[in-house]
This record gives C-alpha cells, structure tokens and sequence, in this order.
C-alpha cells in the first residue's frame, strides 16, 4: 500500500494573491470556504456569495466559529448576486477583485457564471457539468453540449477553465491521469468506485443537492468498448471489496467524469460504480414509479403547478444538516487495469474519510467535504502559477501529480493498492461488455 507523500514539486513562486469569489453557499461551498479561510494567505481576500445572503453569513459564522482562518488581516464578507444574471456577475467579480470564481451553485448556472468570468477576465471553476432543468441525462458526451463550445471563448480571454474539480469528477479525473502516468504503458478499463458506509440517522436523505442527485439516476451512459451504450438504471451490481469500509455492493451509472474521461484517457472503457443500500433503492423505486423524480410540471387540484422533484427536494433534510450527527466513512477511488512491461497489472487509487473528523474540522459531512477541499487545491495551484493552462480543461489535462500532493497537505490523502496478479480478473464485476440488448449511442460523433 502507497501513501502519497505530502512535499509539493514544481515551481512555488507566489504570485500576487488573487482574492477568491465562491459562488453559492450549500454543503459544498460551506467546506470550501472553511478550505480558503485556512489557506487565505495564499489565496486572499474570500466573498462567499448567494441569493440568499443570511446562507453565506451562516458559512462565516461557522469559519469564526472553528477559528479556520490564517491570515486574520484578509477579507472574508458576503455579497448577494442572482448567479443567473450575467452583467451582475461581472460586475461582482470585479468590484470584489477576485481573479479566481470558484463556482459550487446548482448546475443550472454554470453557463452563467463561465460567461461572467470570460467578460471579467476570471479564472473559472466548478464541480459538476451543466444542467438545463428542463432536460435530464441528454446525449453523450455531456460537455460536448455546453462547457467545450465556449473553449475558443476561453482561450481568446486568456484565462483559465477548470471543469468539474470537485471529487466525482474531479480527484477521480487526476487519480486516472496518474495512474496513466506513473502505472502503465497500456491501460484497459477504469472503474470509478464511490461508496458512502456511513450512518447519517434519517429515514431518507441525500448526501448532496436532493435535486441533482435523482437527476443523475434517470439514465445510466457509459463508455465501452471505445463507444457510448446505454444502460438501465441500478441493474448492474458489483460486490466491491473496498479498504477501510469493507465489500459493498455498487451499481452502474452515468457520471460527469466519463464525459471527458474517455476522450483524454486512452482506456478501452471508463465505467462509473456508485454504493445504494436496499433501502435507498427500495425508495427511489417507489418514487420513481409514483412520479415523485420528474422534472415535468404539473398541476394540482387547487391549480396550482409544482415541479414533483422540486417539492420533493423541498421535504427532504438538507444535506448539511446531515453533517452533526453523521458517522462512519467514504471510500472513493479509480481501480485501473492495463499492462505495464508486457505483463498484466492493476491498482486502486483512493481516498477514504470518516464523516465525524470532517465535522470536527469544519462543521461538515463527508461527501460535502470530499467535494469542498478539491477546488481549494486547484485554485491554490492556480494562484501560485502551478496550474496555469489559459485556456478550458477538465482535470485529467493537468499534471496530477501537484494536485494529488496538495490535497493530502490540506484534507484529502490517497493511497494506492496493488492488486495481486492473481486476483486482476476474479474480482467479480459483471461482463457489462456482454449485454446484447444494450443501446449504442453510435449516432453520437466522436469529440
């Protein structure tokens, strides 16, 4: 077993500090704005910003509250902005000076928000792809519709794009990147794992915006045999044996990181495996065929129109209310197989953490932490001029290498296991290349 070491390669020279806009003020921003308080000598003045501003006021109180911040001279305020509205974007990040928008709202204002940061000259980031609310799972490969039209955009402005530099996708994109590099000379398939064993006491909730979580479930794409199939949804059972958490059982779904991953990693198939207990699925089942998950409007007696899933997210707990009492631990990672001198090889880079120490830190759960910490990381490289790439990337395009010793220094480690030669074939995935009743999206161009 490997445990990434935590000194930091490359050139360390400051720059000036770019003072940091965080776009939202959910369970995620929470943990990202504890992460640049903590690292604001580096990274300067912070605005946590929101529609709804008593939200980011909250996130502050939390950060005086753990006593999280270094530089006690930097700014930390918030501001109001409708994310939406793109000349009041522009017009906040540069009366705020930041140089770097960290973007953690809903994906519905991802487009928005890049746009701002093209017209203000902004380094841009977020952590999940674009989503329209009107439309769920669109056609592969996903930012080939939204992110990669504005590439030309970016790179005409000069600045950075960062896409999807949360955990899944994010850490994952660079877990796979180094593995390529330092691993392989051939690589085969990669398998992304994501398992939650934790305990958060509540009949049922999600881990992350209610909304967006049953969004990614409508559909499952994935990328094999060098082509996009469809599949259906949680048919697909793996009974993983995971370090620290144990075998647990996870199923095959679309994700962000495959709608990059398999046009910059040369991997014949780039699968995505998420952990559900039977009693998550026996609910989601449930609400799914009562029509509880569509993004359709409908109308009610009284004549009034909801959108189900909105009502939906509306009754559940918020996810970081999750965080006081949650207890047990994520394991997060990329299982990689190819060859490497001529011989057969395989290994599982990851990254696991215990829900409770991510409370004890930050007041935070730990999947928000796992997707919180990662844009920190990136927006540290940037401001020391580590990663500087003027122009739109997805992680893997970076060298991971800075990236990954970063985030062992400031919350996430990663480990790397070495499965036996023996045990490369027997670990019990099902032959998802076998299925002949499986949709092949061959229509779709190659990006």
């Amino acid at each position: 077993m490997e445990q990434m070491p935590f000194r930091i390669t490359g050139s360390m020279k400051s720059l000036a500090k770019p003072n940091v806009l965080i776009v939202g003020a959910g369970a995620v921003a929470h943990v990202a704005a504890h992460k640049c308080a903590q690292n604001n000598d580096i990274l300067g003045n912070i605005c946590i910003a929101s529609r709804k501003k008593a939200k980011c006021d909250a996130i502050i109180k939390s950060i005086h509250r753990k006593k999280n911040i270094k530089d006690k001279k930097a700014k930390l305020y918030s501001r109001q902005v409708d994310a939406m509205n793109v000349p009041e974007m522009v017009k906040l990040i540069k009366s705020t000076k930041s140089k770097i928008v960290i973007n953690l709202g809903t994906a519905y204002i991802n487009m928005s928000v890049l746009e701002a940061c093209i017209r203000a000259k902004a380094t841009y980031m977020d952590t999940a792809i674009h989503e329209e609310p009107d439309r769920v799972a669109e056609n592969p490969p996903w930012y080939a519709n939204y992110e990669w039209k504005r590439k030309a955009r970016v790179k005409k402005a000069g600045i950075n794009a960062i896409l999807g530099v949360g955990f899944d996708p994010g850490v994952v994109n660079a877990y796979a990147a180094y593995a390529v590099k330092h691993y392989f000379d051939k690589v085969d398939t990669v398998d992304i794992l994501d398992v939650n064993a934790g305990s958060h006491g509540k009949f049922f909730a999600t881990n992350f915006d209610p909304e967006i979580n049953f969004r990614e479930f409508k559909k499952v794409w994935t990328w094999i045999n060098k082509r996009w199939v469809e599949r259906p949804v949680h048919a697909e059972r793996w009974d993983y044996d995971f370090p620290v958490v144990g075998k647990r059982p996870v199923y095959l779904n679309g994700h962000d990181e495959l709608h990059s991953l398999f046009k910059n990693i040369p991997a014949k198939s780039v699968r995505f495996w998420m952990g559900f207990g039977n009693h998550y699925l026996n609910v989601f089942n449930i609400l799914t065929n009562i029509g509880m998950l569509s993004e359709k409007p409908v109308t009610t007696a009284e004549g009034v129109k909801v959108v189900p899933l909105k009502v939906l997210k509306a009754v559940l707990p918020d996810p970081a209310s999750l965080a006081k009492t949650y207890t047990g631990w994520t394991c997060i990672g990329d299982l990689v197989k190819g060859w490497k001198n001529g011989k057969k090889r395989a290994v599982f880079v990851y990254n696991t953490k215990d829900h409770a120490k991510c409370y004890k830190e930050v007041e935070s759960q730990g999947i928000s932490y796992t997707a919180g910490v990662p844009p920190v990381a990136a927006a540290i490289l940037v401001a020391k001029g580590i990663w500087n790439p003027k122009r739109m990337v997805n992680v893997e395009e970076l060298d991971p290498d800075p990236f990954i010793k970063l985030l062992a220094k400031i919350g996430l480690t990663t480990q790397v296991k070495h499965i036996p030669a023996s045990k490369i074939d027997k670990d019990g995935m099902p032959n998802t290349a076998a299925d002949p009743k499986a949709k092949v999206a061959s229509q779709y161009p190659k990006v």
